[in-house]
């Protein structure tokens, strides 16, 4: 069982950065793949990141080069660094945990989710 808390998210400006972390319980962290996902108002939750067991990164095209996931294997933590972010950039981000080492971008394939914390851009 992984048990997963987020947090870091606020209201910021177009232009401003954030980090997120997300701070997992629980023995298998270190060798599970975790992703970042997140989910604006009536829209479905969509993949934005995720890193592997050793520690290869993935991500969505349209948080490419703005946004840097990384995870601290001792501190059973990972993090979002959110640089130049833009207003459709809000929505709630959650982090998730998979039973499996490697990356998915696939929501549905992640086995352990955070309660989610709320980003808002303004313009």
């Amino acid at each position: 069982q992984v048990q997963l808390v987020e947090s870091g998210g606020g209201l910021v400006r177009a232009g401003d950065s954030l980090r997120l972390s997300c701070v997992a319980s629980g023995r298998t962290f270190s060798t599970s793949a975790i992703g970042w996902f997140r989910q604006a108002p009536g829209k479905e939750r969509e993949y934005v990141s995720a890193i592997n067991w050793i520690g290869s990164t993935y991500y969505a095209d349209s948080v490419k080069g703005r946004f840097t996931i990384s995870r601290d294997n001792a501190k059973n933590a990972v993090y979002l660094q959110m640089n130049s972010l833009k207003p459709e950039d809000t929505a709630v981000y959650y982090c998730a945990a998979r039973s499996s080492r490697y990356y998915d971008r696939n929501r549905e394939n992640y086995d352990y989710w955070g309660q989610g914390t709320p980003v808002t851009v303004s313009s």
